[in-house]
């Protein structure tokens, strides 16, 4: 292997510099009470990762991607930094890659928003457009192969590229606001998967810390990490998920289904309903997988009432609804798809009037 020069060592110490000089600018992400109809016997938060410089959870990630590429020696001046995304991930390293001076590829389905579409492009990425979601990961590496540059690969680098013992990752920056609140350990965490590495994070915590709190993954319909945890296989696939950012056509390499306490299927119904009920709560528009979040976080608080049990559940804001405009807030959009939202509508309007969430 030839020796590292003096020139490209220091290209890399300055980029690592500016990677790290933009987290030290960015304050956490808060973490809100959700006001709630009902019993205060069990309280809902959510951590709201829409607050991140580029306004999604998918910045946390896109961060630890750069570092952990960069310090692993595989970027240098001039390199074409290429990936395969839904969206929100190609936005953050998009971000990223204009910050250290690199050109940046997005390798995503024709069906992603226009929105994050457009914000890639004013970070000076480029889109390359490809008609199913599982053709992104080998146009991903031709683009890169081509271009001499290099495929960043989120599905298999992201749980291994954030330090799940700590250092200010998302798991530890929860515990650390909980510390105050009336049950600081919470019963559960509610999240759901795209790559699988921040449920692989937080469950690696839990178990690193011993902590007794549970780890659910809300996995929306077509997606195939339920079927592929619940057979303890990672053969499952499946159609691909409408959630954009979660819901994988195969078990990702990142996903880590030893860290999983229960996985819950959330219907596209139940997701886009629910992100809109949480966007009248909040009184500002949230995404499609917060909706999946919350309608899985409102079953768990079903299930501890249940059982008499008190505590908190966490779970997640990932980014905010203004990037799904044309999508999921667009009635069209969502009768084209052949969506019914009017179970789920009733369902949550039941619970704002008596407490209890019937079941759809």
């Amino acid at each position: 292997m030839p020796v590292l020069s003096s020139e490209r060592r220091a290209w890399i110490d300055e980029a690592v510099r500016r990677v790290e000089a933009d987290a030290n600018r960015s304050a956490d992400t808060h973490l809100h009470v959700l006001p709630l109809p009902g019993p205060s016997d069990v309280t809902l938060y959510l951590k709201d990762e829409s607050v991140h410089p580029t306004g999604s959870l998918k910045h946390r990630l896109a961060r630890s991607l750069f570092l952990y590429a960069l310090c692993n020696g595989w970027l240098h001046a001039g390199s074409t930094v290429v990936e395969a995304s839904s969206g929100s991930t190609a936005v953050s390293e998009a971000y990223f890659a204009r910050l250290i001076g690199l050109p940046f590829v997005a390798v995503m389905p024709r069906t992603t928003s226009p929105e994050k579409v457009a914000l890639i492009e004013w970070y000076g990425g480029r889109c390359h457009f490809v008609d199913a979601a599982g053709q992104v990961y080998d146009e991903a590496r031709r683009l890169a192969a081509d271009c001499d540059g290099h495929y960043m690969d989120q599905f298999t680098y992201a749980e291994r590229a954030t330090d799940w013992r700590g250092n200010n990752n998302i798991a530890e920056s929860i515990f650390d606001q909980m510390r105050r609140e009336p049950h600081p350990i919470p019963a559960w965490i509610v999240v759901s998967a795209g790559t699988g590495g921040t449920s692989a994070t937080i469950g690696r915590y839990l178990h690193y810390l011993r902590h007794p709190t549970r780890l659910l993954v809300a996995d929306p319909e077509g997606s195939a990490f339920l079927d592929g945890w619940a057979s303890d296989t990672s053969d499952a696939t499946g159609p691909g998920s409408r959630i954009e950012g979660i819901g994988r056509p195969r078990i990702e390499p990142s996903f880590v289904g030893g860290v999983v306490d229960d996985m819950l299927r959330v219907p596209d119904a139940a997701s886009i309903a629910t992100m809109r009920w949480v966007t009248d709560r909040l009184g500002r528009p949230v995404g499609g997988s917060t909706g999946t979040n919350v309608w899985a976080a409102l079953q768990v608080m079903a299930r501890m009432r249940a059982d008499n049990a008190s505590g908190s559940v966490v779970t997640l804001l990932c980014d905010a609804g203004d990037r799904y405009s044309t999508t999921y807030y667009s009635d069209a959009w969502v009768g084209a798809q052949g969506i019914d939202l009017d179970p789920y509508r009733r369902a949550l309007a039941a619970y704002d009037e008596s407490g209890v969430l019937p079941a759809v």
